[in-house]
């Protein structure tokens, strides 16, 4: 890992790495908390992290797709830096109003680099990859700024999207202040 690397991940690690008692979705008590949205309410950070995601992006990529929710401040950071036009894609499409999946324009046509903050099982990029490509979209990636997914977690290769990140979950951890 290189030092602007190491120095991201121990910046994101001891904003984000929690103590103390929380219940998961699961129902799972436990001592230990990652809350990514910490860094991505901080601005000098999440532009940080975009500027690390840019790189990242397909050349031909021609649209983002921030995922709700938390992809989406780090899709319009990394729109700002390089003028690349976001979509806001939902996790389901709206009851009412528009009705849409994904807001900000059409996509039928793009090729589209969907933007996510944490991959962990990969289910919610599935979604929207596979939901995105019934729109007309062309969906191959997603760049995310952590992948904590476990060994043989990530199964997005199936359904033909790759993943690229700046930081795993290896990398926070090597970094772990305390």
């Amino acid at each position: 890992m290189t030092d602007d690397r190491a120095a991201l991940a121990a910046e994101i690690d001891s904003l984000c790495r929690l103590n103390g008692q929380f219940t998961l979705r699961s129902g799972l008590v436990v001592g230990e908390y990652f809350d990514k949205y910490r860094f991505e309410a901080e601005p000098q950070l999440l532009r940080r992290v975009a500027e690390a995601m840019v790189p990242l992006l397909p050349e031909d990529t021609q649209a983002l797709g921030g995922l709700e929710l938390g992809g989406i401040p780090i899709a319009t950071m990394i729109s700002s830096l390089t003028g690349l036009p976001a979509r806001f894609i939902r996790k389901e499409a709206k009851t009412y109003g528009t009705r849409r999946l994904a807001e900000g324009g059409d996509l039928d046509g793009l090729r589209v680099t969907l933007i996510e903050d944490i991959v962990t099982t990969g289910g919610a990029v599935r979604n929207a990859a596979v939901a995105l490509r019934g729109l007309g979209a062309e969906v191959d990636t997603v760049v995310c700024a952590i992948d904590r997914s476990e060994p043989c977690a990530n199964r997005l290769h199936e359904v033909g999207v790759a993943t690229r990140s700046v930081l795993t979950k290896q990398d926070l951890d090597a970094v772990r202040v305390g």
